[in-house]
């Protein structure tokens, strides 16, 4: 089978670009027929303008390669500014919002090639309340949130990469559920100017993809380095086993996930540690939501003052548990949160990345709620670097994800411990073909 240029890779257009095989101009057709095809069901963009992405595009044909992203379409969620299209975080009070200037990563990438394919859909403020997104591989299902749409394109081929922002699981989540790689830095690692806040000490801008080469190649050109490839493994790598405090939460197909990910590796040759968290750890799940709902609700002063109407009933009781937080009781919940960091190298001991639940299960049914981000909001507060990768499959031939966490500002161990995992266990549903409900795939 002919693989179409809207299926390739960043790193494959990057290559194929260079070396004449095909253009800009026809790698981004390729995505918009793609999207023409199937965005009716998938719902995935938003401020979207096919005749501003092929003008990029065309643009970029007719000049010298512009940097190490030259041609690459790329999905931006709709909380981070652009300069040339509405920016409208998912909200009717910013509808027809448009920024003078693109946000800082959205800046970087643009400038190193690549271009920008439109917008995604977000959950409101990259909160809770859903946008029309469904999930790929069956439209009465989620395609989790926050970074809804951005989740949904990346695995239906509309787009190879594209952004997400993370406060609680808005990355993970996402890629789990619609069987794709989620990558959220540690905290603070890529610029976050541009974004509307949701909760600060939280926020945290990431990457969907379908290859972990691809996060490798946009994450050096947003921390300002050359690109090189994954580098390998020193040695077999040691996994920590970490069910977490949570693990009663996680459904079969997780467990299942988990623990089938834990014994191929090792038979593979990994070493499995079983790690369990310190006792305080579980303190962290309601931390994080003290933090999340007091720095949300400070961000959203404007808004609750003067469009408290048109903000939906969902964050407005969120935002209202935050203004109930007394400022010592959020001092507490940070103090914690900075306790468990400092036991994090205690943590890891030996092992290069810990092995965790991504997910309770498979994407839930109906499109109101987007599943809950507890196993990925833990790391979150953590400030570590954590990847998922679709390793496992549930009772309804959906994607579940396993989340690889990393030691904070070594992400760079992590996405190598991670490529040599996936080479290992490999990806449980293919990403092409999907719509299972519509084209009868399981």
């Amino acid at each position: 089978m002919t693989t179409h240029l809207n299926e390739l890779s960043a790193t494959e257009i990057v290559h194929g670009i260079a070396a004449g095989a095909f253009t800009c101009e026809a790698v981004t057709r390729a995505c918009l027929v793609r999207i023409a095809d199937q965005e009716p069901a998938v719902r995935a963009w938003t401020n979207f303008d096919p005749e501003i992405a092929l003008a990029q595009a065309c643009a970029l044909d007719r000049a010298p390669a512009r940097g190490p992203l030259h041609g690459v379409p790329i999905g931006v969620k709709d909380v981070l500014d652009t300069f040339d299209m509405p920016t409208e975080m998912g909200s009717p009070i910013y509808r027809g919002n448009r920024p003078p200037a693109d946000a800082a990563c959205v800046a970087l990438v643009r400038a190193a090639g690549a271009v920008i394919l439109g917008k995604t859909v977000t959950c409101e403020f990259a909160g809770v309340t859903a946008g029309a997104t469904t999930n790929p591989h069956d439209e009465t299902r989620t395609p989790g949130g926050s970074s809804s749409g951005s989740g949904a394109a990346v695995a239906d081929c509309m787009v190879p990469v594209a952004f997400g922002t993370q406060t609680g699981g808005s990355v993970l989540r996402p890629a789990s559920y619609c069987g794709v790689i989620g990558y959220k830095p540690t905290y603070n690692t890529f610029n976050r100017f541009g974004v509307k806040p949701a909760a600060e000490g939280l926020d945290t801008i990431g990457l969907i993809t379908r290859s972990l080469d691809d996060i490798a190649l946009v994450r050096a050109v947003l921390l300002g380095q050359p690109p090189a490839p994954i580098g390998p493994m020193p040695a077999p790598p040691r996994i920590g086993l970490t069910r977490t405090h949570l693990w009663a939460q996680a459904q079969p197909e997780t467990v299942e996930a988990v623990e089938e990910a834990a014994k191929r590796l090792n038979e593979a040759g990994a070493e499995i540690i079983d790690i369990n968290l310190p006792d305080g750890f579980a303190e962290l799940s309601r931390a994080r939501e003290i933090v999340n709902d007091y720095e949300r609700a400070m961000a959203m002063g404007h808004e609750w003052h003067h469009h408290r109407d048109l903000i939906s009933e969902r964050l407005r009781k969120i935002i209202g548990r935050g203004l109930e937080v007394c400022h010592a009781d959020y001092v507490a919940a940070v103090r914690l949160a900075e306790r468990c960091r400092a036991e994090l190298d205690a943590v890891f001991g030996a092992a290069d990345a810990l092995l965790a639940p991504c997910v309770r299960g498979e994407a839930p049914e109906g499109l109101h709620y987007t599943g809950d981000p507890g196993f990925q909001a833990l790391w979150t507060l953590l400030h570590t670097p954590t990847l998922t990768l679709p390793t496992g499959i549930g009772p309804n031939g959906l994607p579940v994800g396993i989340q690889l966490v990393g030691r904070r500002y070594d992400d760079e161990r992590l996405i190598a411990a991670s490529k040599l995992i996936f080479d290992t266990l490999g990806v449980r549903r293919p990403w092409r073909g999907q719509r299972s409900k519509r084209d009868g795939v399981r």
